[in-house]
């Protein structure tokens, strides 16, 4: 039964909202909880060096290979149905790598986690954007995911470094157990089952191989390029053969009868210049995160608590400005316009932090860098996502849902995997022309945020040059924004 009065329908939208952001929180936070465990868990499981490496790539190939394709699965099936599958294998996989007593049962884990991952995760922005058509809810509401999505990794180096200190690291897995079944529960309960448009509206099974085996292939060699290298024979290869799958597939879409993805979509100046920038400021991003932990444990000293502690100012900055600041700004001056300030501000923060010292001091050295890159990041991500959307028909709401998630991982992926290898290479080589170890460390972070900043410039001259001043918001007063809410009325609860 449905209940009547705006109000009702309103706070349920709300904590729908709320639902799908738990389970976006769970899967986020488990990337960066299980990084700061991982020294943990070589002395536990006794993993080699290079096996090590496996219990973060095993989880981001299949999450990276299978995002777009669990987009579309959720316009033609229905996006609550592919929620709640990607919870209940991601909660249960969880289960099994908190309970793991072996290197091979935790990486089989990790894999069935990633595949849970890719499907709760792709579809959240088109329910999102479905719920809440109008411009001014729709702003907020990507807000408030922003804030979950880019908090939530800053959220999960402290109590990955928590859990590891005061319990151990299988407590960071278990950890995933509640929020997944209440999310699921609730899911169930508050979001009514959307029929989808039904797998003859676009069932390319041909083009469903080639879409996940060319994006898996990709995410695999851009992991493993950090190991061997980018010129190497391995990596050639597998770059070559993601190339091909992946031409493949957009072959197959002009062909087919009903395609997975109607090549329309990327013609879209929108859809195609927002993903873009996203690549380029994510990529940045992420070596950021990454090598900025590695600045703060091995150049200054601080431990895995410390370090968690130490971003608390970006997550608090994001958090506050993708949650306010970014949704009336985008409602009154335009989602490219708060883009394109929140590039800026990225930039210089990330150009703060290639004059970090050796001796560095936090407030002084870091701090900076850090607000800086909180407001960039606060008012950038709701903007690019929204843009991401903006114009999408409902029915390829999931589809476009899952392209700015594939874009978004392939960013982390190439960002994390590049500038962590230019800072190796940097420092190897000042290692062998007699520089001491914390000063060769420092200057090879210095080149990874130098090229950094050259990313996040690129960003913002792409957004300038490509986004249009006006978009068109997503699934204005559609019929399927008003049923996909289910309202209780006060006699059942």
């Amino acid at each position: 039964m449905v209940t009547s009065g705006v109000d009702g329908f309103g706070r349920a939208r709300w904590v729908a909202l709320a639902v799908l952001c738990s389970g976006l929180l769970m899967v986020i936070l488990d990337g960066t909880v299980v990084t700061v465990a991982l020294p943990a868990i070589q002395q536990d499981l006794g993993f080699s060096p290079a096996g090590l490496a496996w219990v973060v790539n095993a989880y981001l190939v299949p999450y990276g290979g299978l995002l777009l394709f669990a987009g579309r699965l959720g316009d033609l099936v229905g996006r609550r149905a592919v929620f709640r599958a990607g919870l209940a294998v991601f909660t249960v996989a969880s289960v099994v790598c908190g309970a793991a007593g072996s290197a091979e049962v935790l990486v089989a884990a990790r894999f069935a986690q990633g595949i849970g991952g890719a499907l709760a995760s792709a579809v959240i922005v088109g329910m999102i954007v479905t719920l809440f058509p109008q411009p001014g809810e729709q702003a907020r509401a990507i807000g408030v995911f922003a804030a979950v999505g880019a908090a939530g990794a800053s959220i999960g180096v402290l109590a990955g470094g928590v859990l590891t200190r005061t319990v151990n690291w299988h407590w960071t897995f278990f950890v995933n157990a509640p929020i997944g079944v209440a999310a699921f529960l609730l899911a169930g309960r508050l979001i009514e089952r959307d029929r989808g448009s039904g797998l003859r509206a676009g069932a390319d099974a041909p083009g469903a191989v080639l879409v996940t085996g060319g994006l898996t292939v990709l995410v695999y060699a851009i992991v493993g390029a950090a190991d061997h290298g980018w010129a190497a024979g391995r990596t050639v290869a597998l770059l070559a053969l993601a190339a091909a799958l992946l031409a493949g597939f957009a072959v197959r879409q002009v062909t087919a009868a009903t395609p997975l993805m109607r090549p329309g979509l990327l013609r879209s100046r929108t859809v195609a210049g927002a993903n873009g920038v996203q690549v380029l400021m994510v990529a940045a991003m992420y070596g950021f995160q990454f090598l900025a932990a590695l600045y703060l444990q091995r150049v200054l000293g601080y431990d895995a608590l410390a370090t968690g502690l130490a971003y608390l100012p970006i997550t608090i900055s994001i958090g506050l400005l993708s949650v306010t600041a970014s949704a009336r700004l985008t409602t009154r001056y335009g989602a490219r316009a708060v883009l394109l300030a929140g590039l800026l501000a990225l930039t210089a923060g990330m150009l703060v932090l290639t004059r970090a010292p050796v001796t560095g001091q936090y407030a002084r050295d870091v701090l900076p860098a850090m607000l800086l890159l909180g407001l960039g990041a606060g008012l950038s991500l709701p903007a690019v996502t929204t843009l991401g959307m903006s114009g999408v028909a409902p029915a390829e709401a999931g589809l476009a849902s899952g392209l700015v998630n594939t874009t978004q991982q392939f960013g982390a992926a190439l960002g994390l995997s590049v500038l962590a290898l230019l800072a190796q290479t940097r420092t190897g080589t000042l290692r062998a022309h007699g520089t001491g170890a914390t000063t060769a460390l420092t200057e090879g972070y210095h080149l990874a945020w130098l090229v950094g900043t050259g990313l996040l410039a690129a960003a913002l001259l792409a957004a300038a040059l490509t986004l249009p001043a006006q978009v068109r918001q997503t699934a204005r007063d559609t019929p399927e924004s008003a049923t996909l809410i289910e309202q209780r009325s006060p006699s059942r609860g």
